[in-house]
């Protein structure tokens, strides 16, 4: 578990592992944390990790990403051509 205050942006981050998420003790702990942050109109986000491998998931993104911007620049072009056109 880390977490995280960001007082400059009035958050409070807290990064929980797989383990974390399975330790009941630990929620109970944390309830008073983020009650006492909330109080002080504090944004608290909870980060939990994930099951899948981060650099795959990652690069498939990535990969997702670039093929959707250049089918939208596709459009675009198509857009501009028959605007020209008329």
């Amino acid at each position: 578990m880390e977490i995280n205050v960001r007082a400059d942006r009035k958050i409070v981050e807290v990064w929980l592992t797989n383990e974390d998420q399975q330790d009941q003790m630990l929620k109970e702990k944390l309830n008073p944390i983020y009650q006492q942050y909330r109080e002080q109109k504090y944004t608290v986000a909870v980060f939990l990790s994930g099951h899948q491998d981060l650099a795959e998931e990652t690069v498939a993104l990535l990969r997702r990403n670039k093929r959707r911007s250049a089918e939208l620049e596709v459009q675009r072009e198509r857009k501009r051509r028959e605007s020209m056109a008329q």
